[in-house]
């Protein structure tokens, strides 16, 4: 009798789950079809390849927009991404377990969830005032940077903790070094997740408008950005504007638009470190 209660309350949970699912794919389904079908009649190679014309919004493209937005996600990966891993080998590899580390673990995951708002005033403050970047490129990648780093170590050091211990003992008991078991051993089979975890902090700094208002994004501009001090276009900061404030006929289309280049822009980039991911996984031998 207990045996079969266990049973219906694991179909009861079973579906709960399903219909959750469920939901959550149609939501998501219905929103891409929505912006898909009303956002990709204005897009044209002139729409993905010309400058933005602030007057007459039919006759100029997102062109500055998309460069910026690219420029944008490299600046952040070469700033956080590397300073996220190393940080993450030295928490879970050599960092001791006692209180202090540990608050410190704690406060990079508590970081995780600051609104993206008080990142921006963070950079207004650091970055373009104190050190006097301005408001550029440069002062936004940082702040972005900064946004993204405790999901990547956060999750870098997950993928860290998925290589098990037998794996380091082992080199250890062969005779490498600590550095070489890192190198070796940890390392190669746990790229894969610390890519996972810093392809998700990347997209996420894409989507972001809040923080690149502050610090160097503008709408309009009729060149591309030519040092990292220079002011830039993105597509978050283009379609905020597109769809609250432009007093264009067609500015919904055209922000439906934009926002369809960003989904595209975001999913190749989400899809292209899946599959270098999945080939890193494929050549685990656990």
């Amino acid at each position: 009798m207990v045996k079969m209660d266990e049973q219906k309350k694991e179909k009861i949970y079973f579906t709960i789950f399903k219909i959750a699912t469920f939901f959550s794919v149609v939501l998501l389904g219905f929103i891409l079809i929505y912006i898909f079908v009303k956002g990709v009649s204005v897009i044209n190679l002139n729409f993905l390849t010309s400058m933005w014309n602030h007057q007459d919004i039919t006759k100029g493209g997102i062109f500055p927009a998309i460069i910026g937005t690219l420029f944008l996600a490299v600046g952040v990966s070469i700033f956080s991404i590397p300073i996220g891993i190393s940080t993450a080998i030295y928490l879970n590899e050599f960092a001791k377990d006692n209180l202090f580390n540990r608050l410190i673990k704690l406060s990079i995951r508590n970081l995780a969830g600051v609104p993206s708002i008080v990142y921006g005033l963070f950079g207004l403050a650091f970055f373009v005032l104190l050190l006097k970047f301005g408001t550029s490129l440069l002062a936004a990648s940082l702040t972005l940077g900064c946004m993204t780093l405790p999901w990547i170590i956060t999750t870098s050091e997950e993928a860290l903790k998925s290589v098990p211990n037998s794996f380091r003992e082992a080199s250890l008991a062969l005779g490498a070094t600590k550095i070489e078991t890192i190198k070796m051993i940890v390392l190669p089979n746990s790229l894969g997740g610390m890519l996972t975890g810093s392809i998700l902090g990347i997209s996420r700094a894409m989507g972001e408008t809040a923080p690149i208002i502050m610090v160097g994004a503008t709408f309009f501009m009729n060149y591309l950005p030519k040092s990292a001090f220079d002011k830039f276009m993105a597509l978050p900061y283009h379609l905020f504007i597109l769809a609250t404030q432009h007093s264009s006929p067609y500015s919904r289309e055209y922000a439906l638009g934009t926002a369809l280049v960003l989904i595209f822009l975001v999913f190749s980039l989400n899809l292209g470190m899946f599959v270098i991911r999945y080939k890193l996984r494929s050549k685990k031998e656990w």
